[in-house]
């Protein structure tokens, strides 16, 4: 599989890197249009997806997995369904993590399915009619939002406060997946995680197109934050956003001493191990990455060493008004 760096020029005000993009834009961005119009199959169960407009990490699998305890909390049998990307696996299937690691299923499921049972499909209307084979209440999808196989009841778009929509250009002369536009018009809910100009901009074009937004923010988890404070570190990534993580290890109290950025859903090799392990030992660094990094290298007996040698900060999703947002999920399932 292979990693994807997002471009900077993605991120800024559009130049000239993203003008000779615009007619590959244009063409991307019509089909997904036309795509995301057409009419999917329509589960017997409510269907919550966590979507992002954009390429690259917002918060979704934390949104996902904080929507589906609080459903969890109501006496819903809740399943996710995710799409298991860069796993060999396409499904349908029901997530068993003792005989699936990242390389069968993916980044996120292994996340997922330590919180409540996870089918991993390609297809997502086999993937929906599986869970409700195997009594789901309410199935809450991480991703698939500009999937039109499956009918949703709720959308929520989750957009990173700090890089919002970028050049707010459609891939390749930006990150959008398809025109913003077209995206909200299809959603129920937005949702801005962390601060920034950028993320305000996003939420105040939805608000003036009549869609909600919520806020909220990934907060360290106490006990591997504390295990972080004031240790010199060396932080690696293979995310979509990893400078959000480097300043997430700054914001507890941790010494970044040096930094290794990744392409989203990077798979990790040997030589790529034994160097961050050499590199880590000649400094006396202390290794950190990601959930989703370390999950992704279980299973794998090259990284054994660096994963028994790394360490993670956890992070949950803490909204900004977790009532008015589950009242809103709510109204979606009574519909």
């Amino acid at each position: 599989m292979i990693s994807l760096r997002a471009p900077e020029f993605w991120w800024r005000k559009a130049g000239a890197a993203a003008a000779l993009l615009y007619p590959a834009a244009a063409i991307y961005g019509a089909i997904a249009s036309r795509r995301m119009h057409r009419e999917g199959y329509r589960a017997g169960i409510p269907v919550i997806c966590i979507g992002n407009p954009t390429l690259g990490g917002a918060g979704k699998t934390p949104t996902a997995i904080a929507i589906a305890e609080l459903l969890k909390r109501g006496g819903k049998n809740v399943f996710f369904l995710t799409r298991g990307y860069g796993g060999s696996e396409s499904g349908p299937l029901l997530a068993d993590l003792s005989k699936h690691d990242s390389s069968a299923i993916g980044d996120e499921a292994p996340l997922l399915a330590a919180v409540a049972p996870t089918v991993v499909a390609h297809d997502r209307a086999a993937g929906a009619r599986l869970a409700e084979a195997s009594g789901a209440d309410v199935i809450v999808m991480d991703d698939g939002f500009q999937n039109p196989s499956l009918m949703k009841n709720f959308s929520l778009l989750v957009v990173d406060g700090a890089r919002g929509i970028g050049n707010g250009l459609v891939f390749p002369a930006g990150p959008l997946r398809a025109p913003f536009e077209q995206q909200f018009r299809r959603a129920n809910a937005m949702l801005v995680t962390g601060e920034g100009e950028a993320g305000e901009t996003a939420a105040r074009l939805a608000e003036k197109n009549g869609l909600p937004v919520f806020t909220a923010e990934l907060l360290p988890d106490p006990e591997s934050a504390a295990a972080l404070k004031n240790r010199r570190v060396l932080a690696f990534a293979g995310i979509g956003a990893p400078e959000k993580f480097f300043r997430s290890l700054e914001a507890v109290g941790a010494v970044v001493a040096g930094k290794k950025s990744f392409g989203d859903h990077h798979r990790y090799t040997g030589a790529e191990a034994a160097q961050l392990l050499a590199e880590a030992s000649a400094a006396s660094l202390q290794l950190v990455t990601t959930e989703k990094d370390l999950a992704r290298m279980r299973g794998d007996e090259k990284l054994a060493a660096l994963c028994a040698a790394t360490k993670t900060l956890r992070v949950a999703i803490s909204f900004g008004d977790e009532s008015a947002l589950f009242h809103a999920v709510g109204n979606a399932l009574k519909r």
